[in-house]
């Protein structure tokens, strides 16, 4: 079994490899040549920093795509965990207690939802969704709808500090990458992600504990939005209880742009990278070219709708 894990390991085609780099290439050219700020090294850093919460975010959920399910809710999480984040850090707890407090917060969040998918057996879909609402509505709730001011230097510097002149949110974003990418790629736990969302029947009859690995998944996948929430709060100074709306569309806009399949066990962790970097990039881009937010949305969806094409397309 391990040997057959493995080579799924090695599941992304050429097209899928190549066509996200191609892609992200062409656009920073593109761009490069419309606009002379994009690359200045402060609009540089500038995208980076952006990058790195939509690509926390759509680490976690990679994870959970891998097994062939979805987390709407990494939105929801982001927010709450960010907002309870800034009240322990207000209330005068260390800033480090605080942020692993909150980082455990968003990891609960994420385990309720795999204990209704995996256990329940109810879609994660329908589960997601459900939470989506429940976690912004007890978000607001617990602000009364106000933002929580966080000006505590050893707090913000987790959103605004910089190491050897890159950012911190950058730094945590590559660390976190390298650290993914060699839990899926070498552990047992990445093997049995693959097996789950490629057949999860035959992963099942090979010893694989199915449910186990969805709780796993949907647990990590809510670490990472809580620490996704927590970097952005610190960056803002202050836990606004509407952040992260919509935050999930483009989560799982990187992850498909990056080459991982929505029905499950075939993607890559790189992929994922990429299509955040992407995501960024046409963002970065379409703001200094002064597009208005509304078409922004438009080019946003119609680029999701590319990337399932294709990905269909792979399948077919």
């Amino acid at each position: 079994m391990r040997r057959e894990l493995n080579v799924r390991n090695m599941h992304v085609s050429g097209l899928q490899k190549l066509g996200p780099m191609a892609g992200l290439l062409l656009m920073v050219i593109l761009l490069a040549i419309i606009s002379q700020d994009f690359l200045s090294i402060t609009n540089i850093f500038n995208i980076f920093r952006q990058i790195s919460i939509n690509a926390l975010l759509a680490f976690g959920m990679t994870l959970v795509i891998l097994t062939g399910g979805i987390d709407l809710s990494v939105g929801s999480i982001l927010a709450l965990a960010g907002v309870l984040t800034a009240s322990m850090v207000g209330m005068g707890l260390p800033p480090w207690l605080a942020i692993l407090l909150g980082i455990c917060t968003g990891a609960l969040m994420g385990s309720i939802n795999g204990l209704f998918i995996a256990i329940g057996r109810v879609a994660p879909f329908i589960v997601t969704l459900a939470t989506l609402s429940l976690y912004r509505g007890l978000t607001l709730v617990y602000t009364d709808g106000r933002p929580l001011l966080s000006d505590n230097p050893d707090f913000v510097i987790l959103g605004q500090g910089y190491l050897f002149e890159v950012p911190v949110p950058v730094i945590w974003m590559l660390v976190l990458f390298f650290l993914l990418s060699f839990l899926l790629k070498n552990t047992p736990f990445g093997r049995h992600i693959y097996a789950l969302g490629g057949n999860e029947e035959a992963a099942l009859l090979s010893g694989v504990r199915t449910t186990r690995v969805k709780i796993m998944a949907y647990t990590l996948c809510g670490a990472f939005a809580s620490l996704a929430g927590i970097i952005l709060t610190a960056r803002l100074s202050s836990a606004q209880p509407t952040m992260g709306s919509g935050y999930e569309l483009s989560a799982i806009a990187a992850v498909v742009l990056g080459g991982t399949s929505l029905a499950g066990g075939k993607g890559w962790i790189t992929g994922t990278l990429i299509g955040a970097m992407i995501i960024g990039v046409l963002d970065n881009g379409l703001n200094l070219l002064n597009v208005s937010t509304f078409y922004q949305q438009v080019v946003k969806g119609a680029v999701i709708l590319l990337a399932v094409l294709v990905d269909r397309s792979e399948k077919s």
